[in-house]
């Protein structure tokens, strides 16, 4: 990985901490701004950092959002301080909630 995928993997990580709602999200991590490329990303955002040390969910804490629920540290649903949620499913990012079928 070169330099530049970590810096803008810790710039979206900054700019999550300060997210307060879905659409925030979907715009930091959005296709256009994703450090692999618009063709890998089946959500409505994707977080390209999860080998790193930072997390989405660490830093959207740090934003006041809560989990709705979780199921594993890549498979889980966040509420914001607006109301609205996102489910992150190994790095891809959906807005709403897409609960497990179990």
């Amino acid at each position: 990985m070169t330099d530049t995928f970590w810096q803008t993997v810790k710039q979206q990580v900054t700019e999550l901490q300060s997210a307060g709602s879905a659409d925030d999200v979907v715009h930091i991590l959005s296709k256009e701004r994703n450090p692999y490329g618009h063709d890998s990303i089946a959500g409505d955002g994707f977080f390209a950092g999860s080998g790193g040390d930072d997390s989405v969910n660490e830093a959207l804490s740090t934003a006041g959002w809560k989990y709705v629920w979780c199921k594993a540290g890549y498979y889980w649903a966040m509420r914001a301080p607006d109301d609205s949620i996102i489910t992150y499913i190994e790095g891809d990012i959906y807005k709403g909630n897409i609960e497990p079928k179990d």
